[in-house]
């Protein structure tokens, strides 16, 4: 290494130091003598700690979104479930790309991260999304650290911000479902208002009786066993036995079929209600033995069209206020099997999931059937079946 003297092209007097790296030379110029003589002896320092200490001080550090596209993505994103990247790829643009992306690797610091997480969390953002943030900007430090870019994952150091409270869940009482499942039955016309191009109109009532009919399916078979929508768009007919279903694959976000987990893979009972109307679609589908239960496989997209389009309405025509995810149709189940009696694990176990976190959601409705008779789950359907009206009708 050296120091000398040089001459801006301004005229201007500075000081320049050289080095050698890896068979190539380097330099820098500084206004100061000071200056350059404190760099000098960093980078002796650094070059007696080993290459990496050199290599943050002299080298420019990709940023974070270039070690995301050229590192991170083709040996660790390539590994992940293509939902899991789908999901990482929402959670970067919208909570870590606009604050990080630029930053080089090197410059995001313990500090740094606690300042955008205290800005997401001023921004009033939910503590799981932020959880779901961390997770990735995790695994991208993590993996720099092990790549040797950074000295260590620097998230590691920052405290998660502390978890709001959740509302207990409320399942659907077999009543509401049936009033969802009659809407889809008999769906009404819609009136769309009048706007400034157009008048008022009306809009047929949707779909064929084929499609209502699955589409009542959807809802008996969320609320009467429990499935994941994303296990519900890759349910075969080889997977409905006599009295169970047996839950093996889910839907990636594409439509293609993933298999689950061999700890996630379950058996889950079938109740007499479900088992009707799946026998019931099979007939009116033709009597299909294979295949997926819904016919054409279902993306993503098709998904949440279908809650526009009809989970939306007919739940408004059964009363609901405000109005639930079809997911939620899965407490349903929950809440049946423990209004019967039965065990936390027999229920966790049915639902797919720990003991630990059945008790953390369904604790409270635990304590609610603690000292009530016990139902029976298929009477209380039935019941509910047979009197159900949607509450438009209801007046």
């Amino acid at each position: 290494m050296s120091l000398h003297t040089t001459t801006r092209s301004d005229g201007t007097k500075a000081w320049r130091v050289r080095w050698r790296d890896g068979g190539s030379n380097r330099s820098r110029v500084f206004d100061k003598r000071a200056h350059a003589r404190a760099w000098d002896h960093e980078v002796r320092r650094r070059r007696q700690l080993g290459v990496l200490a050199q290599q943050q001080l002299t080298e420019r550090s990709p940023t974070l979104g270039q070690w995301i596209e050229r590192r991170w993505a083709p040996e660790h994103g390539v590994t992940l479930a293509a939902s899991t990247r789908e999901r990482y790829a929402d959670v970067y643009r919208v909570h870590i790309a606009p604050a990080l992306d630029t930053v080089p690797l090197s410059e995001i610091t313990v500090s740094r991260i606690r300042q955008w997480q205290g800005e997401r969390v001023k921004a009033g953002v939910q503590p799981g999304s932020i959880a779901k943030a961390r997770t990735l900007l995790s695994s991208v430090l993590r993996h720099a650290a092990e790549a040797e870019a950074i000295a260590a994952n620097p998230l590691s150091l920052v405290r998660p911000p502390a978890a709001g409270q959740r509302d207990a869940v409320v399942p659907l009482a077999p009543v509401s479902v049936e009033r969802i499942r009659s809407a889809m039955l008999n769906p009404q016309a819609r009136e769309v208002a009048a706007s400034a191009r157009r008048g008022r109109y009306t809009l047929p009532a949707p779909g064929d009786p084929q499609t209502r009919q699955r589409d009542a399916l959807i809802v008996s078979v969320l609320a009467y066993s429990g499935l994941r929508p994303g296990e519900l768009r890759a349910l075969r007919w080889e997977d409905v036995g006599e009295s169970t279903l047996n839950v093996q694959r889910a839907a990636n976000p594409d439509g293609t079929i993933k298999p689950l987990k061999a700890g996630h893979r379950r058996s889950v009972r079938l109740l007499a209600p479900l088992a009707q109307d799946l026998r019931e679609y099979r007939l009116a589908a033709g009597r299909p033995t294979i295949g997926l239960v819904l016919g054409e496989p279902w993306t993503k997209t098709d998904w949440q069209c279908w809650r526009v389009d009809r989970w939306a309405p007919a739940g408004r025509e059964a009363g609901l206020d405000p109005l639930p995810r079809p997911y939620d149709l899965r407490h349903s189940f929950a809440s049946l099997l423990l209004a019967e009696g039965r065990q936390p694990m027999a229920v966790a176990q049915q639902l797919g999931h720990s003991v630990a976190v059945l008790l953390s959601v369904y604790g409270h409705v635990l304590s609610e059937f603690e000292d009530r008779e016990r139902i029976d789950a298929e009477a209380e359907i039935r019941a509910a079946r047979s009197s159900s009206v949607p509450a438009s009708a209801a007046g």
